[in-house]
């Protein structure tokens, strides 16, 4: 019993001997982690140069843009043929997607080999051997007479421009067929295909085998995002932000990156890193100087870095008693099924042993040991280097989504991978290392990666089919030069019916007079008060005017809100509640005895009889307070400060915030002649020759015409260009089939817009899964703030996604990008409907003067204008495009609703005192 054990300990003495000894002889092999980070981080690194537009020509990761944009979502559907050509056999496809909510496919293949006098003929012999191939598979398959889409899956690096096309930037693997390199391989199978006039095959998509493994674990794990293929070959691909792929136009959505990380090194990169054996294994390559990563690490070299090292050690009499064998002098003897099955210690070394004694080396125990060791570091050296690149791309992936950990799978294929019985287990082991904050899943690839090339087809299928519908949906949104023109023509029509005494009345355009007739002239000067009356909240304000060379104006303001009670209450508590908040400010102020002049914004339609007399036509923007309408709203104010009995107020003007807003713009630039409101409502007011204006008495001079566009259209005149979603938002309003102009482009609907369309699109199942969320079904959810932050240039779609999240939108990368089109079509026709208004508006000006060239300024104001990202540009395009003979600067309005009250105050009192004297 004593001999047995002391057998036993003499045996693993020697082993651990043996092992020592081959550690030190390989001690550049054994990789710290320190080493692996620092591998990470140069992989990192060239990454970055890859993604860049001016540094990818020397990147040596040429991170090539696949062109594929968008995972399975498990909706694809339909026949679909694959070719997968890049191994040591060609393999040919027939892959049924169902759409069973099983996400189901069924599959049936055929392999070929590929002999070496075609892999290294002819480019043209190669494509004719691919398309007889495909010929014999679809007469086995009986599929000859149908007309079928087809994916072909090419394993080596090309640069695409369209997902239906790809270059050949150099062949790998030993394939060297002439006269591909440059060239579009996919077109030369079409031409190839062409030539069997007895079948009909469209090649809609080209990808790398990387790529096609990503696609296929992407259909049975919607979290797959990276692809690796760890074989013959080795290689990476994962989903790559837009906004950071320079070779590729636009910045929307994700697209997959075929990294080719095998050249990883041909800089001189990883020189630190190689030993004499990789330097040797390169030099006797059919490429030498290249693909210097993968000759690390993929299965066509592992087992002749084996050999090398195992030579040289005999060489050194370290290995079978010094003596060389043919088996180590010939090249490709040692394979890597040699090298994994020497790895299988449940075994002990009866496997390596007979390996061994096949290649006529007879090896003793010792030799057995250092030969199993020498493997098991190459191949950990193997699974080393590929998990600190693979950590690099899952910590970019982490960085992109802005995440503290991340939740992610891996599709992986490749016959090292497979086949070898330690392989996984070490790359998983390295990687969750090395990416602690990262929970990964590896998933293997069943159907290998040419199944992929037929998923990226269907999914292609998918996204034309949806993009068809998405188009339908917006296109009414798309206004043609000629319907702009047309809108500015009506507009222009509606404007005079206004204006007109018998057509005043039917007019939906209304055209106020507001008996302001000046702007300022720098010589106003004292205290006001105004007051600001337009939407949920209302605002008191004391104005100081300074006139003179040293003019200024400073002002002193507090908010108060409007409860919705009240807003919808009766006239008497709405009022009773402004001088309450009146009451309040002259306390906070010190000015309660103090008689001071009042100027009165009041942002409804009203008519006006003079200036500081307003009959409110309509409440909009949601006020609903009773007994109002019909009603002079300064009478209202004055009795209810009557009522309250505290103070009193000289109330000069009421006037609009549009109004406002041009005598704001007026007291810095006289030429300023237009005020445009573009937030929660949307309105415009100008001076007008009071020739033109029949329904107030007096030809001389001006007056401003506060033109209440929001009305436009409520006769039925733009209907042509009304959708069914403005008519669901009129048809839900408090003012059904009023303010029709002002829905179409106001702020305070154009997010219902938005709600109405989304909800369109998710029930044909475009978006969210075809779930409509509780959230989506209120009504006001979609507040137009979010169309500007969701269409911010600066806004990656992972902003986008949690703005929807905040609105309980679950959503996708790809739904984020087509609600992002969707805010853009919206706003978009909202600022081009409006620039068409005001063309109208800007042309009048011009007629009214006599000259064949205006220039005017606009005054603007509402936070639509000043808060979305495009609105405002939109706008001035259209008008320049509409009144190509008008030069219009627009000015933004400082507070034209507090400051522009006090300044009509102060000019209403001027002209009050000129009149006096």
């Amino acid at each position: 019993m004593f001999a047995v054990h002391l057998l036993a300990f003499h045996f693993a003495k020697l082993k651990e001997d043996q092992i020592k000894k081959v550690d030190r002889y390989l001690y550049h092999m054994r990789l710290s982690d320190d080493v692996l980070l620092d591998v990470m981080a140069r992989f990192r690194a060239e990454m970055v140069k890859g993604l860049g537009r001016d540094t990818n020509p020397t990147a040596t990761v040429k991170m090539l843009p696949s062109l594929v944009r968008s995972l399975p979502d498990g909706s694809e559907k339909g026949d679909f043929l694959a070719v997968d050509l890049g191994g040591s056999q060609f393999r040919a496809l027939e892959v049924k997607v169902f759409n069973d909510g099983k996400q189901s496919s069924q599959l049936e293949s055929k392999f070929y080999p590929t002999p070496k006098e075609v892999i290294q003929g002819s480019g043209a012999e190669l494509f004719s051997y691919v398309a007889d191939c495909l010929s014999d598979f679809m007469e086995s398959r009986n599929l000859k007479h149908k007309k079928l889409p087809l994916g072909f899956t090419f394993s080596f690096p090309c640069k695409q421009t369209k997902l239906e096309e790809g270059v050949l930037l150099s062949w790998t693997k030993h394939f060297k067929a002439r006269g591909v390199q440059g060239t579009d391989v996919a077109s030369s199978l079409r031409k190839a295909l062409q030539k069997h006039k007895d079948i009909d095959v469209d090649v809609l998509a080209m990808v790398n085998d990387t790529v096609g493994t990503m696609m296929t674990c992407g259909y049975d794990d919607p979290r797959c995002e990276v692809g690796l293929i760890i074989g013959t070959g080795t290689n990476a691909c994962y989903m790559e932000d837009m906004r950071h792929i320079d070779l590729v136009e636009g910045d929307e959505g994700r697209m997959c990156i075929n990294t080719e990380w095998g050249a990883f090194g041909d800089d001189g990169a990883l020189d630190d890193l190689r030993t004499e054996f990789d330097r040797e294994l390169d030099l006797g390559s059919l490429n030498p100087g290249k693909q210097l990563f993968e000759k690390m690490i993929s299965s066509l070299y592992l087992g002749e870095l084996v050999r090398l090292i195992l030579l040289k050690m005999t060489k050194e009499g370290l290995l079978f008693n010094g003596k060389v064998s043919a088996a180590l002098l010939t090249k490709g003897k040692i394979e890597m099924k040699h090298v994994a099955a020497m790895e299988k210690y449940k075994e002990g070394l009866s496997n390596t042993k007979e390996i061994l004694t096949e290649l006529n080396l007879f090896p003793s125990e010792d030799d057995c040991i250092a030969v199993q060791h020498v493997c098991t570091i190459v191949s950990f050296r193997s699974a080393n280097l590929c998990a600190a690149a693979l950590a690099a791309i899952l910590t970019r992936l982490r960085e992109n989504k802005k995440l503290l950990r991340l939740r992610t799978t891996v599709g992986i294929d490749g016959g090292l991978y497979k086949t070898h019985p330690q392989y996984p287990k070490r790359l998983h082991k390295v990687v969750r290392r090395l990416v602690p904050n990262c929970d990964v899943r590896f998933l293997l690839s069943q159907s290998g990666s040419s199944k992929g090339a037929a998923m990226v087809t269907a999914v292609a299928y998918r996204l034309a089919a949806q993009r068809k519908q998405i188009d339908a949906v917006l296109a009414p949104f798309l206004l043609s030069l000629e319907t702009l023109r047309d809108v500015k023509n009506k507009m222009r029509t509606e404007l005079e019916y206004g204006l007109k005494r018998e057509t005043q009345d039917r007019a939906t355009v209304k055209m106020l007079p507001t008996y302001v007739c000046g702007t300022p002239d720098g010589t106003e000067n004292g205290k006001y008060l105004a007051l600001d009356l337009g939407g949920t909240n209302f605002r008191v304000l004391l104005v100081k005017i300074r006139g003179g060379r040293r003019r200024s104006v400073r002002m002193y303001n507090k908010i108060f809100a409007i409860p919705l009670e009240i807003m919808q209450g009766t006239g008497e508590e709405l009022f009773d509640h402004i001088v309450q908040c009146i009451a309040d400010f002259l306390e906070y102020m010190g000015i309660k005895g103090a008689r001071l002049p009042l100027g009165f914004t009041f942002s409804f339609p009203c008519r006006q009889a003079s200036i500081d007399k307003g009959t409110l036509v309509g409440w909009t923007k949601g006020f609903k307070a009773t007994d109002c309408e019909g009603e002079d709203v300064v009478d209202m104010l004055r009795e209810a400060i009557r009522r309250r009995n505290e103070f009193d107020l000289d109330i000069v003007a009421v006037v609009n915030d549009t109004v406002g807003t041009m005598m704001t713009c007026g007291y810095e630039d006289p030429n300023c002649e237009i005020g445009l409101i573009a937030g929660t409502g949307s309105n415009v007011c100008y001076m007008e020759d009071m020739k033109n204006i029949e329904i107030v008495e007096g030809n001389e001079g001006k007056m401003c015409i506060n033109t209440e566009w929001g009305g436009f259209g409520d006769n039925g005149c733009i209907d042509n260009i009304r959708t069914k979603y403005d008519k669901e938002v009129d048809e839900g309003s408090l003012n059904a089939g009023k303010q029709r102009y002002e829905k179409m482009t106001s702020g305070m609907y154009l997010g219902e817009i938005v709600r109405q369309i989304l909800i369109d699109l998710t029930k044909q199942g475009l978006l969210f899964r075809g779930q409509i969320s509780e959230s989506l079904r209120k009504r006001g959810i979609f507040e137009t703030k979010f169309l500007s932050q969701i269409e911010s240039d600066r806004l990656a779609l992972l902003q986008v996604r949690r703005i929807l999240q905040q609105l309980g939108l679950d959503s996708t990368c790809e739904d984020s990008i087509i609600v992002k089109e969707v805010c853009g079509a919206v706003s978009r026709r909202a600022a081009q409907l409006c620039g068409a208004g005001l063309a109208a508006i800007v042309e009048k000006k011009r007629e009214n003067r006599g000259v064949e060239h205006l220039q005017i300024t606009v005054g603007v104001d509402g936070t639509l204008y000043k808060l979305h990202p495009h609105f405002s540009r939109i706008l001035q395009e259209t008008v320049k495009e509409l009144a190509p003979r008008c030069d219009v600067t627009f000015m933004l309005s400082e507070d034209g609703s507090g400051k522009g009250a006090a300044l009509i105050t102060a000019v209403a009192k001027r002209f009050h005192n000129i009149g006096q004297k």
